[in-house]
């Protein structure tokens, strides 16, 4: 048996990039699936998963998490289609880099809406759900960036990133006795469609080479697949977690290990 088999799990994000990753996971692990997105391309990837995974259960719903009602939406159509929700993958965000005295209010306020607003609006959206059950499992998207590390300019995202450290840590202890545990991921660079934004933005000319350069900085020399950050939320979500609640799981490679890139035996 597929450790998710007969769990219903909502990703938010799940177009492309990270959360294309966790749905193909889950989904090869017999999980019941609704992807949310923004884009309308999530059907497109929905059939892509379903192409690998021909008995995988899959539904898709437009919606911008930034939106209460929107989520409330793909909440009730996933627990109208599958019957419950066991586990929630608040997955969707953004990162908008700029020198800081450079940065608009509307910058700064579009990473609170869908980094922070975006994973409330999630949790608050699927937790009656997991009240009624009795149980399930929430899986937040943080980042080393912000609460461990941070570039220049990235207060927008390093501040939304870091939030989500205290969200997870009180929603933690507030439903621990009601059977819901709740823990973030701590990623630090996956070859995802926002990383190579990222990069674009960092250096125009040749955004390859800022994409070789954190591979440089990273002890395994690469940066993550999608589909190994999947693995985590796959496992934070299944019952092989049953004891774990509350905490912070950093996957990056080891790229927060190495005090310096300069000196030491190697």
């Amino acid at each position: 048996m597929a450790k998710l088999d007969g769990k219903t799990a909502l990703i938010t994000g799940a177009a492309a990039g990270l959360g294309e990753g966790i749905a193909e996971v889950y989904a090869k692990y017999g999980a019941n699936i609704c992807m949310v997105d923004l884009d309308p391309s999530v059907e497109e990837t929905a059939e892509r998963i379903r192409g690998l995974y021909p008995d995988a259960r899959i539904i898709t719903q437009v919606a911008n998490v930034a939106d209460r009602a929107q989520m409330d939406a793909a909440a009730a159509r996933t627990v109208e289609e599958f019957g419950t929700i066991d586990v929630a993958c608040a997955n969707a965000g953004v990162c908008r880099l700029a020198p800081f005295e450079e940065m608009t209010d509307e910058t700064r306020d579009f990473h609170i809406d869908v980094n922070i607003k975006g994973a409330w609006n999630t949790c608050k959206a699927v937790i009656p759900a997991m009240l009624k059950a009795g149980k399930g499992a929430i899986v937040i998207a943080s980042s080393v960036t912000g609460d461990i590390v941070a570039d220049a300019g990235e207060a927008a995202y390093a501040m939304s990133k870091a939030a989500l450290v205290g969200l997870t840590k009180c929603l933690a202890v507030e439903y621990a006795d009601r059977h819901i545990r709740v823990n973030c991921s701590q990623l630090g660079y996956a070859r995802t469609p926002m990383v190579e934004k990222m990069a674009l933005e960092s250096n125009p000319d040749n955004p390859e080479e800022a994409i070789n350069d954190i591979a440089v900085g990273v002890p395994m020399k690469r940066l993550a697949k999608p589909t190994e950050v999947g693995e985590l939320f796959a496992f934070l979500g299944s019952d092989e977690a049953s004891y774990i609640t509350g905490e912070q799981v950093v996957i990056d490679g080891g790229s927060t290990l190495p005090e310096t890139m300069s000196m030491g035996t190697n």
